[in-house]
């Protein structure tokens, strides 16, 4: 595993894990009225959601991305995809925020296996999601010439960042469920668009001015 894959990898496991949404609550939820097994256990479902879906990514556009691995304009299309997620997270308004759903309350008398699935399922209907993997896995792709291996290491890194997020997340879910007001979280989506658009922009130049940008990445290796 190459260091570099994996320092490349972590940001995106840490932004994954506090991108707003149902599962960020009932997460936390979970943990405050089952405790943390049971929400460690919830996290498990997402996850495995997760994984079906970087899946899914990986071979449904693998036979593409190796026939033209080396076009730039690959580039282009993961980057606009990172950017079109975070515009639709930046122009989302306030009020459409729900802190708490009714229907997604979990159930005191509910089994381990039903918050497992409940986990998944969350995840799963999240259309969101897939495209947030596919553009990842575009723009991993490319840049490591689908090397499966790199490839598999990088995406096992953002999971683990993610998941390692999320325990934190569950350990201290009575002090953030206290703070997490609706004007906080508001700024948080906000922020995370802005990050998502910035980066889909960095990829798209990527593909238009390869040159440039390579000679980019050469400045910031030397600054490291």
């Amino acid at each position: 595993m190459e260091l570099q894959d994996v320092l490349n990898a972590i940001p995106f496991g840490v932004a994954l894990s506090f991108m707003i949404g149902p599962v960020f609550f009932v997460l936390l939820e979970t943990s405050v009225l089952k405790g943390v097994k049971e929400a460690v256990i919830f996290d498990f479902g997402v996850i495995l959601a997760d994984g079906f879906f970087i899946t899914l990514a990986y071979f449904g556009s693998h036979p593409i991305l190796e026939k033209i691995k080396d076009d730039p304009n690959l580039f282009v299309f993961g980057g606009i995809i990172l950017a079109v997620y975070g515009i639709i997270s930046l122009l989302k308004k306030r009020e459409n925020i729900v802190i708490e759903d009714v229907e997604l309350k979990i159930v005191k008398r509910s089994a381990l296996l039903r918050l497992f699935v409940k986990g998944f399922f969350l995840n799963f209907i999240n259309i969101g999601v897939l495209a947030f993997w596919i553009g990842m896995m575009v723009i991993v792709g490319t840049k490591v010439r689908m090397d499966p291996i790199r490839i598999l290491n990088f995406f096992i890194v953002i999971v683990l960042s993610y998941f390692a997020i999320d325990l934190i997340k569950i350990f201290l879910a009575k002090q953030l469920q206290t703070k997490l007001t609706p004007h906080v979280i508001f700024k948080i989506k906000k922020i995370m668009g802005i990050l998502l658009i910035i980066f889909g922009l960095f990829i798209i130049a990527k593909g238009v001015f390869p040159k440039r940008v390579a000679n980019f990445d050469k400045v910031i290796e030397k600054i490291k």
